[in-house]
């Protein structure tokens, strides 16, 4: 039986609904990502599960309770919020011990918990400093803890990266998934960022339109993507425009080039897609299908090389090593590109 289940969840803002039958069931222990693009609708479900909003319809139950009717301080849940939300006027061991202070826990029980806390998130030693002497990382850090030091039974985490560079955010979701693992609580994390969903999550909701387009593994959502707005919004995508031979079969035409994708398709022409690192340059041994084009840009990156190639008019996209022994083509040159058929995805809504 799962921990937390969100059942026909929906919300509506006068005619707008932001959020239209919502289901998902969440393990103890888990933790899982709502991924998509602003105004999907995924801060708007967090905020009902924190108690923040009231669903239209729906239910919310945390540990076999129906949590709907409760206010924010009767579910037990921790919220870390994207802009902080310290209290200023507060030293770094009185926010992080702010909620037991409310919920009436001995000094000495407080003491000892804001002190874990803080070996916990790396910052033994700042517990006397103000959040104005901490770094943007640091803060976070804090509010991490203030919102684990009453051992809530849900973490929600909305967009807490967002305002740190891109060298802090990487460090920190990987503290924050290892705190998240040690103490072994179930977390729901908001983003708009991919690779903090993908990196992160043990699955991963993608969301739209205020809908679950997709829910499952990192793994699932990116390499079998279940609708067209999944597969564009999650990773990078080239797309190819094929006319179906035998749609039993799964053979195909790629401008001058035939194909099977081994398996049953429509009849008439499709779109095809395949990620940047299914492409690869010249022939390579195992790969069924080569495809010719001609090299409209080259961008050096440093250890890869992006490559951009015009194929029957639908540009490619895809990267390479970078070699000292082999340098990349040059841009107008003719090239063959050689990839697996039966990797290609076919780009349809159910």
């Amino acid at each position: 039986m799962s921990f937390l289940t969100i059942e026909h969840l929906e919300k509506s803002f006068g005619t707008n609904r932001v959020v239209q039958n919502f289901n998902l069931t969440i393990e103890k222990g888990e933790f899982v990502s709502l991924l998509g693009p602003s105004g999907c609708g995924k801060t708007t479900v967090l905020r009902m599960v924190a108690g923040f909003e009231t669903p239209s319809t729906g239910r919310i139950v945390i540990g076999g309770k129906d949590v709907v009717n409760l206010r924010p301080n009767q579910r037990n849940i921790g919220m870390v919020f994207q802009a902080y939300a310290l209290f200023p006027n507060l030293t770094v061991a009185d926010n992080i011990g702010f909620g037991l202070k409310v919920a009436g826990r001995p000094r000495a029980e407080r003491t000892a918990r804001v002190a874990e806390m803080l070996k916990l998130i790396g910052l033994p030693d700042l517990g006397d400093r103000f959040p104005f002497q901490l770094s943007g990382g640091q803060q976070q850090r804090v509010a991490l803890a203030r919102a684990l030091a009453p051992s809530p039974q849900v973490l929600l985490l909305d967009e807490p990266l967002s305002a740190l560079d891109a060298k802090v955010r990487v460090s920190l979701r990987n503290e924050i998934r290892a705190i998240q693992k040690k103490l072994g609580i179930t977390t729901i994390f908001v983003t708009h960022d991919q690779e903090e969903a993908l990196s992160m999550s043990d699955r991963v909701v993608v969301m739209h339109g205020g809908r679950a387009e997709q829910v499952g593994t990192p793994f699932e959502v990116y390499n079998r993507p279940a609708t067209k707005f999944v597969a564009n919004f999650v990773g990078m995508l080239n797309t190819l425009e094929a006319d179906v031979i035998d749609p039993a079969t799964g053979r195909v035409r790629i401008g001058g080039t035939e194909t099977s994708l081994r398996r049953a398709l429509p009849a008439g022409r499709v779109t095809l897609a395949a990620r940047p690192e299914m492409i690869a340059l010249g022939v390579q041994p195992g790969r069924d299908t080569i495809l010719e084009g001609k090299i409209t840009s080259v961008d050096f990156l440093g250890s890869v090389i992006r490559i951009r190639a015009r194929v029957d008019g639908s540009e490619l996209a895809f990267d390479t090593f970078n070699s000292t022994d082999a340098p990349p083509p040059a841009p107008g040159s003719d090239v063959r590109l050689s990839l697996l058929a039966s990797d290609l995805l076919l780009l349809q809504d159910p």
